[in-house]
């Protein structure tokens, strides 16, 4: 990194933050991103999917039987279970042997991973991209130990429970799997991901629905900050494209089901025709790092995180209020803590999953804190899950490390399929449609989950 970068980070406002934890005669510790890695449905690999998302591709597919993930069950049962389900897309990650595929038989088959489900895997994939990015595989003991994991997913493996539950149907619980309950527990991502590689630091998951991803990383921050640890590979993972997870979303009737036959027109973020979320799955790892450790390990860095904001709606189990009050109080907290004012940000990242009332809320709860810099055209903001579908616990990020690629890059991603934008949309206050080149240096991303849990991430470029 050149001299003029690390002297210019040095004076960021950012530098001013978490000053009230720390004595006196001690300055705040700083995180910063070295290295990112990605499982997602468009592609394995960061670079891949960021090339695929910027030119405008979908990941979206139709779905079949066959992708019901109940394996033990006869064909009859899960083309009755098929039928039954009103919703017929989804975001998968593709998988093959191809360098921009997750190769399942590296992966899951192996005898090495027998108790590893997907959703598990997906992690060891992008961290193992995350790690080589950043060039950290310490060898020293005490490297080890101030090195943690910190990734959560929102639900685990419900297709394993789903098995395992026919077999008590059945009178077979005697060949149930010794591996069934590391399999379904979400801790087991991090878990794993600490074996592997003998990361003795902090070992932690989040488990906070749609605001997994984001709560992982914004919490990993906080252990590095607080000297738990000095390196923190953190992120969220999802893998629940299955029979009862989509069930049980049409049930809520949260998932798209007007566009079966056209599925990647389906996610359709702040467009007037959206009608629910398309279930999506991968996973997104960052390796966070104090930032005099990577200076002096001469590490890249892509940017500083230097805000993470949270709250509570304190309204109802799946609606935000109407108001967006949790939205702008996660949004606040997040640029208070940064020392930045909201004219300061370029670009949003929104969560915004193409249901009608949480894209309305967002957009107003953006409306209200940026106010004229929303307006005047100055300031970007889309939401990507156009072309991922919605990851659940994996989104916030995924939707993360979008937003630093955008710092990187200085490119703000589109999104997809905004044919008839929502009304309350007006003159220059508009969710990007197509790629745009523009200077970069603050972004910030958005993640909400039900039971009213929110967090927002603030990213800077260095």
């Amino acid at each position: 990194m050149a001299s003029s970068s690390i002297r210019r980070l040095s004076h960021h406002p950012c530098r001013l933050r978490f000053t009230h934890f720390f004595s006196s005669s001690s300055s705040p510790r700083r995180v910063v991103v070295t290295g990112m890695g990605m499982v997602s449905p468009l592609g394995r690999g960061v670079e891949t999917t960021w090339k695929r998302l910027i030119g405008g591709e979908c990941g979206i597919r139709a779905l079949s039987p066959d992708d019901l993930r109940m394996n033990s069950f006869d064909e009859e049962t899960k083309l009755y279970t098929f039928d039954q389900l009103s919703s017929k897309v989804a975001a998968f990650v593709p998988c093959g042997s191809k360098t921009d595929e997750f190769d399942e038989g590296f992966w899951l088959n192996s005898k090495e991973h027998r108790s590893t489900a997907k959703f598990i895997g997906y992690a060891l994939c992008a961290a193992e991209e995350a790690l080589r990015d950043a060039e950290w595989f310490p060898t020293e003991q005490e490297e080890k130990e101030k090195t943690g994991v910190s990734v959560g997913g929102g639900i685990g493996s419900i297709s394993d429970v789903v098995d395992a539950a026919q077999l008590i149907c059945e009178k077979r619980l005697r060949r149930l799997s010794p591996y069934f309950i590391p399999r379904i527990l979400v801790n087991m991502a991090s878990g794993h991901v600490s074996m592997k590689y003998g990361f003795q630091g902090p070992n932690h998951a989040a488990v906070t629905a749609c605001a997994t991803g984001a709560h992982s990383i914004g919490d990993a921050a906080r252990m590095i900050q607080f000297g738990d640890a000095d390196v923190m590979v953190a992120g969220g993972t999802e893998s629940s494209i299955d029979a009862l997870s989509i069930a049980g979303f049409c049930r809520l009737r949260a998932l798209t089901t007007k566009y079966n036959s056209s599925p990647q027109e389906a996610s359709r973020p702040f467009d007037c025709d959206r009608d629910g979320f398309v279930i999506g799955e991968g996973s997104g790892i960052l390796v966070l790092e104090e930032f005099e450790h990577a200076k002096r390990r001469g590490a890249k860095i892509y940017a500083e995180l230097c805000g993470y904001g949270m709250s509570g709606d304190a309204h109802h189990i799946t609606q935000p209020s109407e108001d967006g009050k949790g939205a702008i109080l996660a949004m606040t907290r997040a640029l208070k803590q940064s020392g930045l004012r909201p004219s300061q940000v370029d670009y949003i990242n929104a969560h915004a999953t193409s249901t009608p009332l949480g894209d309305a809320v967002e957009a107003k709860a953006i409306l209200t804190l940026f106010s004229e810099h929303a307006t005047s055209g100055t300031l970007a903001f889309s939401s990507t899950k156009g072309a991922t579908g919605h990851l659940l616990g994996a989104a916030g990020a995924v939707e993360a490390i979008f937003s630093i690629l955008a710092l990187h890059y200085g490119v703000a991603p589109p999104t997809l399929n905004v044919k008839k934008p929502d009304p309350l949309f007006d003159g220059a206050f508009m969710p990007l449609t197509a790629s745009r080149e523009m200077p970069i240096k603050t972004s910030m991303s958005n993640s909400f989950g039900f039971g009213g849990t929110n967090a927002s991430l603030l990213f800077t470029s260095v």
